[in-house]
């Protein structure tokens, strides 16, 4: 049994939080809980929510056991991107895209 948490529209880019995503998938729900605490990282306080809001509803919805927990997906997918202009010499203007986030984990019970 699977559950999942999802955090959409989040303000940051998903490459920022992709290499956090990397450091906790597939390890144990309370190791990647540790690791994200002392990620000194905006993107690790966002997964850190994200990764408690799944072990709840894993707990509160399914009856799983948080011991049994492991972290089986975790990902930053593009959301929509903020366009803004950036004034240069000449008169002419440079995009800036302020890019957002989906962020998703999803938890499964570790088959022994």
């Amino acid at each position: 049994m699977q559950a999942k948490a999802i955090a959409k529209y989040v303000r940051i880019s998903p490459l920022k939080v992709n290499f956090i995503c990397k450091e906790i998938r597939g390890k144990q729900v309370d190791e990647a809980l540790a690791i994200l605490k002392f990620t000194p990282k905006k993107g690790a306080r966002i997964l850190e929510k994200v990764l408690n809001s799944a072990i709840a509803n894993a707990e509160h919805n399914f009856g799983l056991n948080r011991e049994d927990l492991f972290v089986s997906q975790a990902y930053a997918n593009n959301a929509p991107v903020m366009k803004r202009w950036r004034p240069k010499a000449k008169g002419m203007a440079y995009p800036i895209l302020k890019r957002s986030s989906h962020v998703g984990v999803v938890v499964e019970e570790r088959e022994l």
